[in-house]
C-alpha cells in the first residue's frame, strides 16, 4: 500500500508576534515523532502560543534541488553589491530599488510579490505577503533544529519552481543569522553575509513575470502545492584561505565599531596630583576592601607563606589550608553546613548549573540573569526554560509542567547587575519548595551590601537562620565587596559534596590563588567585626538615588535614610543609543567621574545605559558633584 504522507507545520508565537515556524512532509508513521520535535523546537524561543497542524496530502509534486553557488564576502554592503550583479548579469534592471524594497519586508510574516520589471506589487494582501508553504527536502534534515541551509534551498527551488517566478531574494529575518541568497536560472546564489549582525532586517522577495490576472494562480502554487525537494547537495564549506577568513573578522570588528559596539579594557591609574578626577563609579569594590592595609597584608603574607600559585588542581594536591580556612568562614557567615571555593564567580555559576542540571533535567533561568548562568545552562544539555523577569507568575506556571523531569533548578540572580532590582526571595523560594525544585541564587552583588551585616538577601528577609526559607544553594563572589578574586557557592553538606565530584570547573581548573583567598579571608572577617561599613554604603546610595531624582539642588535631598543594607548599589542610568551613552560616559569622564557605558549584547540593542556602582570610599561630596553632572547630560533617547 503507498505510504500516506502528512505535511505537518509549526507556527510559534509571543505577544502577537511571530517568532518561529517550521514544516516538515512525512509519512505516516513518523507524524508524531515529528510534532514533537517540532513542537520542542518551538519551545526553545519562550513562545506564548504554538499551532502544530497536521493535514494529509494528496499527490506530491517531486523537484530537483537548485544548484548552489556560494559567493563568499565579507560584508553586507559586498554582499548586497554581489546581489545586484547577480540580479543584473538574469536580466533585471532595477536592482537598487529592489534592494530599497526590503525595509518593508521584515514586518511582514510572508514575501513581498513583485512585477518583475514594473516592481508593481501583486501579493493580495500587503501586510501578510506571500507565504511559501507545504514543502521539505529529501532526506528531511532533523525536525527538531533549525537547518538554515537546506529549508532555505527547499524553498527556493520550490518558488523557482512557481509559474511565472524568474527570480527570488532572501536576507534571513534571524537576527543572529547574516547569510541571504538570490534564486535565478536554476542557481541558488548563497551570499555569506547580506546584514549586520543582530540588524532588524530581514524578508523575502518573489520576482514575477506574466499576466497580472495569472498571479493568483502562482500564489496558489506557492502557498499550497505539496513539494519535495531531492538531491540536496551539501552545504559547501567556506574556502580555507586565511584572507577570507581574516576579512570576515575584520568587517565584524568594522560592524562593532561603526554601531558603538567596539569595547576596549580601560587601564585606569591611580589619581595624580592636578588630575580632575573626583570618583570612580565603575567598580564592583563597594566597601573598597581592596585597598584596605589588612587585606592587602594577608595576601602578602600568604604569598609568602604558599608562594605565587597552587600549582594544582583541588581534587590533586591544589587544596592549601587556606582554602579550607575561607570555605569553612563562607558557610559560617552564610549560616550553611559547607562552601566551596572556585577560581572565579563565572566559573561557580557555570559549573554549580552544569552539575546539576543535564539531560532529563530543566533548568528555569530569569532572562536577565547573567551570562555565566546561561552559559552553564547550555552546558549541562538540560532543557532550559526562560521565565519573564522577576515575574514569579510566570516561573510558578512554567513549573507547574515539570513534573516529569528527573530533576528541576531554578536559578536567578538576587541583585540583578544592570538594573539593580532585586529577586523577591520568599515568594522564590515558596515556589521552588511547593514543585521540589532546587532553588540557587546568584548573590554576586548581594555580598557585603544587602541585610544588616552585609549577609545577603536571606539576612535581609529574616529567614538566614532558616534552612528552609533560603534557597538550596547561594552563590557569591569574592571580587566585588570583598575585594578580592574568586567566586564561592554556600549549601549544604550533601549538595557541596556532590559539586566537589560534579562540578567541572572546580575539578579540572588550577585551585584559587593562595593570596587571593588570604585577601578575601581578611576581607569576611572585617565585614563581621566592621558591620557599620554596610549601613555607610546604604546611606550614600540613598543620597546619590535621591540626588539624581532632585529636581533643584541638593537641599532638596534631604529625607530619612533607609535602613541598612535594604539598598543595591547599582544605579542605571538610561540613555538609549550606543553611540549616546558612549558620549555620555567620555562627559562625565572629562568631569573627573568614571561611570561606565553599558551596551548590547550586555543589555539590548537601544537599551543602553550608563551604570554607576556606589561605593563606601567615594565621599559625599563626590557623590552630589557626580549626580548633578549626571543631570546635565542632555535627555535621554
Amino acid at each position: 500500500m503507498r505510504n500516506k504522507l502528512y505535511g505537518i507545520k509549526m507556527r510559534s508565537s509571543r505577544d502577537g508576534k511571530h517568532v518561529s515556524g517550521a514544516e516538515r512532509i512525512v509519512g505516516e508513521t513518523a507524524v508524531a515523532r515529528t510534532a514533537s520535535a517540532l513542537a520542542q523546537r518551538a519551545f526553545r524561543l519562550d513562545p506564548d502560543f504554538v499551532n502544530i497542524k497536521v493535514e494529509r496530502l494528496g499527490s506530491v509534486k517531486r523537484l530537483p534541488a537548485l544548484r548552489v553557488a556560494e559567493e563568499n564576502v565579507a560584508t553586507a554592503e559586498g554582499g548586497w553589491e554581489r546581489a545586484e550583479h547577480i540580479l543584473a548579469a538574469a536580466g533585471f534592471s532595477r536592482t537598487k530599488e529592489i534592494r530599497r524594497l526590503f525595509a518593508e519586508t521584515y514586518p511582514m510574516r510572508g514575501a513581498m510579490l513583485l512585477d518583475a520589471d514594473s516592481l508593481e506589487r501583486l501579493e493580495p494582501d500587503r501586510e501578510r505577503g506571500v507565504r511559501a508553504t507545504c514543502m521539505d527536502s529529501s532526506p528531511s534534515p532533523s525536525a527538531a533544529v533549525k537547518n538554515h541551509y537546506s529549508e532555505a534551498l527547499a524553498l527556493a527551488t520550490k518558488v523557482l519552481s512557481a509559474p511565472g517566478i524568474v527570480g527570488e531574494v532572501c536576507v534571513s529575518d534571524d537576527p543572529g543569522y547574516v547569510t541571504g541568497y538570490v534564486a535565478v536560472g536554476g542557481v541558488y546564489h548563497r551570499i555569506a553575509v547580506m546584514k549586520e549582525r543582530g540588524a532588524a532586517l530581514g524578508g523575502r522577495i518573489f520576482l514575477y513575470r506574466g499576466r497580472r490576472e495569472d498571479a493568483a494562480k502562482t500564489v496558489s502554487y506557492l502557498e499550497s502545492e505539496p513539494v519535495v525537494v531531492e538531491g540536496l547537495a551539501p552545504q559547501p564549506p567556506a574556502p580555507h584561505r586565511a584572507a577570507v577568513r581574516n576579512a570576515v573578522i575584520a568587517a565584524e570588528l568594522d560592524a562593532l565599531r561603526d554601531a558603538g559596539l567596539l569595547r576596549r579594557a580601560p587601564t585606569p591609574r591611580p589619581p595624580q596630583p592636578g588630575d580632575a578626577f573626583l570618583a570612580d563609579f565603575s567598580t564592583n569594590d563597594y566597601l573598597g576592601l581592596s585597598q584596605d592595609a589588612r587585606v592587602r597584608e594577608a595576601a602578602v603574607r600568604a604569598a609568602y607563606d604558599y608562594g605565587g600559585g597552587s600549582a594544582a588542581s583541588r581534587l590533586v594536591s591544589g587544596t592549601l589550608e587556606i582554602h579550607r580556612s575561607l570555605e569553612r568562614a563562607l558557610a559560617d557567615f552564610k549560616r550553611t553546613d559547607d562552601a566551596i571555593l572556585f577560581s572565579t564567580g563565572y566559573m561557580a555559576n557555570l559549573g554549580v548549573v552544569s552539575a546539576l542540571a543535564g539531560r532529563g533535567d530543566v533548568v528555569l533561568s530569569d532572562e536577565l540573569n547573567h551570562a555565566s548562568i546561561i552559559d552553564g545552562c547550555r552546558l549541562g544539555g538540560a532543557e532550559v526554560q526562560v521565565y519573564r523577569h522577576l515575574d514569579m507568575d510566570d516561573l510558578e506556571r512554567r513549573l507547574s509542567f515539570c513534573s516529569a523531569f528527573r530533576r528541576r533548578l531554578v536559578v536567578s540572580d538576587g541583585v540583578f547587575s544592570m538594573d539593580g532590582d532585586m529577586l523577591d526571595l520568599p515568594r522564590f523560594v515558596e515556589i521552588c519548595r511547593r514543585y521540589d525544585a532546587f532553588s540557587m541564587v546568584d548573590e554576586a552583588h548581594s555580598i557585603g551590601v544587602i541585610g544588616r551585616t552585609g549577609r545577603g538577601l536571606a539576612e535581609l528577609h529574616g529567614v538566614l537562620d532558616s534552612p528552609k526559607a533560603k534557597p538550596d544553594l547561594m552563590m557569591g563572589t569574592l571580587s566585588k565587596a570583598l575585594g578580592s578574586q574568586g567566586g564561592y557557592v554556600a549549601a549544604s553538606r550533601l549538595l557541596v559534596e556532590f559539586l566537589r565530584q560534579r562540578a567541572r570547573p572546580y575539578m579540572f581548573s588550577t585551585a584559587p590563588c593562595p593570596a587571593a583567598a588570604a585577601a578575601a579571608l581578611a576581607a569576611l572577617a572585617i565585614l563581621e567585626e566592621e558591620p557599620w561599613r554596610v549601613a555607610e554604603l546604604t546611606a550614600k546610595t540613598a543620597m546619590f538615588r535621591r540626588l539624581l531624582a532632585a529636581s533643584e539642588s541638593a537641599a532638596s535631598a534631604v529625607a530619612e535614610t533607609p535602613p541598612p543594607g535594604s539598598l543595591t548599589a547599582i544605579v542605571p542610568i538610561a540613555i538609549g543609543g550606543e553611540k549616546a551613552a558612549l558620549d555620555a560616559s567620555a562627559a562625565l569622564a572629562r568631569q573627573g567621574f568614571r561611570i561606565p557605558a553599558i551596551r548590547y549584547p550586555t543589555v539590548p540593542m537601544g537599551a543602553a545605559r550608563l551604570r554607576a556602582a556606589v561605593s563606601a570610599p567615594i565621599s559625599t561630596d563626590a557623590i552630589a558633584a557626580a549626580a548633578a553632572a549626571i543631570r546635565r547630560l542632555p535627555p535621554a533617547d
